[in-house]
Order: C-alpha cells, then structure tokens, then sequence
C-alpha cells in the first residue's frame, strides 16, 4: 500500500509540474469592454444607454451583427441611427463599439458596379475587395488647396454648354418640377464623359428600385457604366443608408479628385436627402423649424456641397464637379430647400414645366437660370458663337406674347421673332443622345451664318440632325483644336460650311425629288 501511495505522490508531482509549466507561459490581463444597453427601439432608430467613450459618428453593432451609428449624443443617452435592417433589435439588446467612424469602400474596383453605402455589391457580381476606406464625412478642402474654375466640363447638351456652361469642380444644381427631364439631362452629363476620362458617381436617393434598375441599364446600354459607380440608397433602404449616401458617394468621389482625376458626382435627389433627415430628427425630437425641417438642414447640405472643388496643380490637379437635383412644387422656386441649395452652389438650371409640356425638350427656362462661373470655363470658340443668343433667346417669349395678342411687329422686330424661333428649335435635343462640342459648334456655326433662316422651323431639327450625322466623319484631333483654338481657324470653318453644304444639297434632291 505504501508503494502506491508513493506511486500517487510521484503522479501528483508530475502533475504540479506541469501544470506551473505551462502556467509560466500565459499572461493574464483584464480586458476592458464598454457596452451599451437598448433602453428603446423603432423606426430604424434606437436609444442606448451605456458606451460612455463613444463619439458622434462612431460605429455600433449588436450581438447579432446589426450596425448602427451614434447620430445622437446626450448626458443620459445616445441616438443610434441603424444602417441595416432593425426589425430584430429589441429593447435590452447590448451593443458595443466598433471603434471607427462610418467608412465606405473607394477605389477602382468600385468602377462598373452598383453598392450601397456600405459598398456591398447590389448588382449580383463578385464581393468587392477594396484596400481603400474612407470616411463618409470629412472636412472640404481649405481655400489654399482651390483652384478658380476654369476648364470646362462638356455635359453634352447644347443649351448647358452654350448659354450655361459648367466647369470642372462647379456646383450646378438641377431644380424643376418631377418628370421634367433632371435626371435626364444629368444621365446625358454622365454619358458624355464616355471618352473624357472623367469618373462618374450616381447617388441614387430615395428611389424606386425599378428606376435605379431602370437607370444602370441606360448606363449600360450608352456604354458608361465602365467609368461610372451607382451607389444606391432606395427608399426601401434603412434611413441611416439614405442619410449617409450623398456623403458616401462623395468620398467615394473624392478618391479619383485626390488621386490627380476629374469626376462628376450626380445627387439624385437632395430634396429626398432633406425629407428623410427630417423625418429622423422628428424621431429623435430635435426641436423642429419651418416646414418642419431642424435647423441645421442648411449646414446638412452646405458641408456636402462645399466638397466639391479643382485642387492645386502640387496637390494633383484633380476636380470633383457636383450636379445635384432638387425638385420643386408648382415651380416654386423660392421654397425652403431650393433657396437653399441655390445659394450654396454655383448656379442653377431650372426646368419649367410649362415649356416641358409644349414640347421644348430640355425644358430650361434660360431667363431663370444661371452659371456664376459663366464663360470663363467655357472653350472660346463656343462663347464667340454663343454671345448673343442668350439675348434672342430671352426675347423670344416677349416678342411672342406681343404676335399672340395681335399687335403688328416691325420689320426688324418680326426677323427677330423668327429667328428666335429657330434658335429654340436648335436648341432642342432628344434625350440621352449627349453631343460632341464639334456638333455643337457645327450647329451654333449654323445658327450665327444664318442656314437656318432659309429653312422653316419645323425642319430646322432634321436638318441638325443631318449635320450632326455628317460631322461625326470629321477626325479627332479638329475636335481637340477646339478646346483651345480662341477663334475658328480657316481649316475648320471651311469643314463646317462644306458639311451644311452638303446637308442644304442633300435637302434641296429630296425636295425635289417630292415636288
């Protein structure tokens, strides 16, 4: 019995050996962790107490996966903004920090793709794997970074490029009424850029899904989608996925500005960003102002827009050009959001309605409207054949009204009137079909040597398109001149009026041919 009670002993030693061996090995530490209790939750929104080092803007995630972002800080509590669907959160659920800031995905990979604001992929293709993630808000570059605004940015559209010209790093707002062609004429923005090299970022906020579809597939289908990134927050989305994605999309964009590119953001729309910020300030009672809006919804926007600039040569040279979209109500212009947007961006193009549906298409009221960049980031070419149709332009529906009520026009009065005419007819362009600035200056050639004034208006459109078809045989490097060239040389003048000759021979055969 003693042999193996001394056996046990000798086991037991081995056993406290080994056991203070392999403790000598581990280091023990006390690990901090702070967690935050759901007291109320609802409406894609949630109130936690707890998380006493947390900030504005950090990120939060349940047990279960669901992120949230503290959108809301006071003495007691926190406002939790979710991002993700929040039907499974439910009051006494711990959340706790994940240290960072909300971050979105940025690089080339994004390019070709739809995401959302978390840069997860929408469009059914492969997961996308960035080395880049950058803040959704960050501060707009100082005014030493800026540069003036001066190289332009062709959008494509006759009228935009020849009376309201945008430059690279501009702020130009689209405003009018629902379905009088914004989203349209930014799409034919996008479109143009085709062989630019400038990327483009679409914003869809608020949306239908089957016109965020509906636009991927007229990217698709235009051949943009290549340098184009559609970030997506549908109005299925959770209200944190609305809210943060005009800032997302921005930084998204900031990338390619920083990297020494030029790109072109699209916020479709603003006035959908203001509503649901509303909604989630009603929500976590902030004091509301006019039309129920908090009173910071100027600085919401203000601290987006100003993001958009042309930075220094040193710093890249690269522009992030903004067009966002606001709608209006019964063209009320001097609504809460519209005058407010308008006074932080550089400009506007209004839509009318009324013109939309007499069938002038862009229907922008040129006499509203405005680019306080203006010829300076316009090629000198065209502001030579633009300088005084802005003028015929405007007068136009004055001298109508006056022919409307019968009263007899003067000889010089009644010339005017028609050409005025036809310089609206010129001006009308059919949707997604962006031009080359060659095409532009061809019809703009047209209209100030007077081709059209032989023609009647209702031909004047085939009779452009003719010419536009005609000059699409022209080489590219006479378009490149046309950037730069301060007036027209011999060389291209005499291509423009061999090419309207042809057009007037063709016209004049068909003429015949019917007579």
């Amino acid at each position: 019995m003693s042999t193996e009670l001394g056996r046990a002993n000798v086991e037991l030693g081995d056993i406290r050996a080994e056991v203070a061996s392999q403790l000598e090995h581990l280091h023990w530490d006390v690990r901090h962790r702070e967690v935050g209790v759901v007291t109320q939750t609802g409406d894609g929104v949630a109130h936690l107490r707890g998380l006493p080092s947390a900030g504005y803007g950090e990120l939060v995630r349940t047990s279960s996966g669901v992120t949230g972002m503290i959108f809301d800080v006071r003495p007691e509590e926190l406002g939790i903004l979710f991002l993700d669907a929040s039907e499974s959160v439910s009051a006494g659920d711990e959340m706790h920090s994940l240290g960072r800031v909300a971050s979105v995905a940025a690089g080339p990979e994004l390019l070709g793709r739809v995401v959302d604001v978390l840069g997860r992929p929408l469009d059914g293709g492969q997961p996308i794997h960035s080395n880049e993630f950058l803040p959704m808000e960050r501060e707009a570059p100082a005014v030493a970074e800026r540069r003036p605004v001066r190289t332009p940015l062709q959008t494509g559209t006759k009228v935009i490029d020849s009376l309201l010209p945008i430059g690279q790093g501009q702020r130009e707002l689209l405003l009018g009424d629902r379905s009088t062609g914004k989203t349209a004429l930014a799409l034919d923005a996008i479109l143009a850029q085709r062989s630019s090299g400038v990327i483009c970022v679409y914003a869809a906020l608020g949306q239908r899904k089957s016109t965020v579809a509906e636009v991927v597939a007229t990217l698709k289908r235009g051949g943009a989608l290549d340098h184009t990134i559609v970030l997506s927050a549908d109005a299925d989305a959770p209200a944190g996925q609305q809210y943060l994605a005009p800032y997302a999309a921005c930084s998204i964009a900031e990338y390619f500005m920083r990297a020494g590119r030029h790109s072109l953001i699209i916020y479709d729309s603003l006035t959908a960003h203001a509503d649901i910020y509303r909604r989630i300030s009603l929500l976590f009672e902030r004091p509301p102002g006019r039309e129920a809006y908090p009173p910071d919804v100027f600085y919401l926007h203000a601290r987006l827009l100003e993001r958009a600039t042309r930075l220094r040569d040193d710093l890249g040279g690269g522009s992030l050009t903004a067009l966002p979209i606001a709608d209006t109500l019964g063209g009320n212009v001097a609504a809460y959001i519209p005058t407010n947007l308008i006074s932080i961006t550089d400009g506007q193009i209004i839509l009318d309605s009324h013109l939309f549906n007499e069938g002038v298409r862009p229907a922008i009221d040129v006499g509203l409207s405005v680019s306080r960049v203006g010829g300076k980031a316009q090629p000198p070419i065209l502001r030579e054949l633009a300088s005084d149709l802005r003028l015929v332009y405007s007068q136009l529906n004055e001298l109508e009204n006056f022919a409307r009520f019968g009263a007899e026009l003067e000889q010089e009065a009644r010339a005017r009137l028609e050409r005025g005419r036809r310089v609206r007819e010129a001006f009308k362009q059919v949707r997604l079909a962006p031009l080359t600035l060659l095409q532009e200056v061809g019809t703009l050639f047209a209209v100030r040597e007077g081709y059209l004034d032989r023609i009647a208006v209702a031909e004047v459109s085939a009779f452009l398109s003719a010419l536009c078809e005609e000059l699409r045989a022209v080489p590219a490097d006479v378009e490149a001149s046309l950037y730069t060239d301060a007036h027209l040389s011999a060389e291209t003048e005499g291509m423009l009026r061999t090419a309207l000759k042809s057009v007037c021979g063709r016209r004049s055969e068909r003429a015949h041919h019917e007579s």
